[in-house]
């Protein structure tokens, strides 16, 4: 028996849903600290002062505006849901559109997103940044 559509939908959401929560979890050479909830490992050394990063395997750009300071942001544009494209200066850009938004707080610098990038969190641990949501 062929699957209706309806079940396949609900099957297709399940398995992306699960594919999300294990990026998130364990990101390539990006590792998962163990903590309670979702978490992201990130090596301190390749976020650039003055810049940021992007992260491919998770919805995260994690940024370093000055040196030792580490932000973290979700990197889904809030203009129409595109992610990030690239970090340039003190700007994250979304190239769907065009917006760009603060490596210092995520809030937009220009349009036409009018909302922030969601802020989440990252902490300074030894040598590593713990990124969560």
């Amino acid at each position: 028996m062929t699957p209706d559509r309806r079940q396949f939908f609900t099957t297709a959401g399940l398995a992306a849903l699960a594919v999300g929560t294990g990026a998130l979890t364990g990101c390539g050479g990006d590792s998962s600290s163990g903590q309670g909830g979702a978490t992201l490992t990130v090596p301190a050394s390749t976020i650039p002062v003055g810049g940021g990063r992007i992260l491919d395997n998770a919805n995260f750009v994690v940024t370093q505006p000055e040196a030792g300071v580490f932000k973290a942001f979700n990197k889904m544009c809030t203009h129409q849901g595109c992610p990030v494209s690239d970090i340039v200066g003190a700007d994250v850009h979304c190239r769907c559109h065009g917006s760009r938004f603060s490596i210092v707080d995520g809030a937009v610098t220009q349009g036409p997103a009018t909302k922030p990038l969601r802020a989440a969190k990252a902490v300074l641990e030894g040598t590593d940044v713990i990124v969560s949501a």
